[in-house]
């Protein structure tokens, strides 16, 4: 009788194979996105709504473990309009920092890879194809026009060099043409002042040691807003932060981006804070877009079980209870997604559908859509 082995268990034939076809598949990709002289006709696209700063269009990231692969992102769809705060909620590892990182070329390589879908960024007077753009096209554009504020300072800011370096790096390297080191200082004094530290001139001497969280994040956001681009991706950005120092971020970004007209991916668990900064929320599980909507949809009218369990398990000022409400169960094991609704297993509101493949996006109004087969009585015919 052949031994049974523990789920999850790889014996070392097939811990081989899946290593020897990730190679070939990571290699295949690699070689495409190393080419040089990259002519720019190639990634060159157009905006779907001219409106929009960036459109995420089924992105796919996968990651080729010696496991499996593990999709991150599997078919995530969303736009970021001009001037408008897009907020991005969902349980850890549901793919939120994973698809803020596709749209910055960030995904560690060559494990990590974008194997379809678009992610169209706006420039103004064109528009590109991330997932097709070069290397040294990418350097010009991360920091430039797209920039990122990191969940932890302490591991984004390097500890051997003095905060005013590492700022002036950031302009001397995207907007340094024609300026001498003196007008390059005095605009890293002017970041940290407009962000709201008191002794700029003397935090710019500094070590990111001699700092508090706070004024670290600062730091941080001062850096992501050098060259003032014109999308903002602010991963968690207040998560290492006390209640008090949070709200004065949270404000000083809300500022920050009406004065220079931005858009900001705001990547948060805190509904409290999407509550407080978005327009539009986009609800991620497992990789997937389960629902999406203006603030006001979402946290008035929620759809998705998902969704109303995250609404259930935030604490409310003025409301007692024993237990605060727990969505139960636990997220799939992504490498093996079953191919029904991912949160079938842990829904408390299944209907008879549900046992059928993955539910299809629904519109329930001209904002608000939907992944569930609650709402599929409110489409014609039904079908995924």
């Amino acid at each position: 009788m052949a031994k049974k082995h523990a789920e999850g268990y790889l014996s070392a034939k097939e811990a081989r194979r899946i290593s020897k076809e990730n190679r070939r598949i990571t290699n295949a990709l690699e070689k495409k996105r190393k080419r040089k002289n990259v002519p720019e006709s190639e990634y060159l696209t157009q905006m779907h709504d001219p409106n929009n700063a960036v459109e995420f269009d089924n992105l796919h990231t996968y990651f080729y473990t010696d496991a499996g692969v593990v999709k991150s992102v599997d078919g995530v769809s969303f736009n970021v309009p001009i001037g408008k705060t897009v907020g991005i909620v969902g349980e850890s590892g549901c793919g939120k920092s994973v698809t803020s990182l596709s749209l910055m070329q960030l995904v560690q390589r060559p494990h990590g890879q974008i194997v379809d879908g678009e992610i169209r960024l706006n420039l103004g007077d064109k528009a590109y194809e991330i997932s097709k753009v070069p290397q040294e096209a990418m350097q010009h554009i991360r920091g430039n026009t797209v920039s990122m504020i990191f969940q932890e300072p302490m591991t984004s800011l390097n500890p051997v060099f003095r905060i005013g370096d590492q700022v002036d790096e950031v302009i001397a390297l995207h907007d340094g043409a024609g300026k001498s080191k003196e007008d390059i200082k005095a605009r890293s004094v002017e970041l940290l002042e407009m962000v709201g530290i008191a002794n700029a001139e003397g935090v710019y001497k500094m070590f990111p040691h001699e700092l508090s969280g706070g004024m670290r994040q600062r730091v941080m956001i001062a850096m992501a807003l050098a060259c003032s681009p014109r999308v903002i991706v602010a991963d968690e950005p207040t998560t290492a932060l006390d209640v008090t120092i949070q709200a004065q971020i949270l404000d000083l970004l809300r500022q920050l981006k009406d004065k220079i007209n931005s858009s900001i991916m705001l990547i948060t668990h805190d509904l409290g804070v999407i509550a407080e900064m978005a327009d539009y929320v986009v609800v991620m599980y497992a990789g997937r877009v389960v629902e999406k909507g203006t603030a006001e949809d979402i946290f008035f009218h929620p759809a998705h079980p998902y969704t109303i369990g995250l609404m259930a398990s935030k604490p409310v000022v003025g409301k007692q209870v024993d237990k605060l409400y727990s969505i139960p169960g636990k997220v799939p094991n992504p490498i093996n997604m079953p191919n029904y609704c991912y949160f079938k297993d842990r829904c408390e509101m299944c209907v008879e559908g549900c046992s059928g493949a993955y539910p299809c996006e629904i519109q329930l109004s001209p904002t608000h859509s939907v992944s569930c087969y609650r709402y599929y009585d409110q489409k014609e015919g039904g079908e995924a």
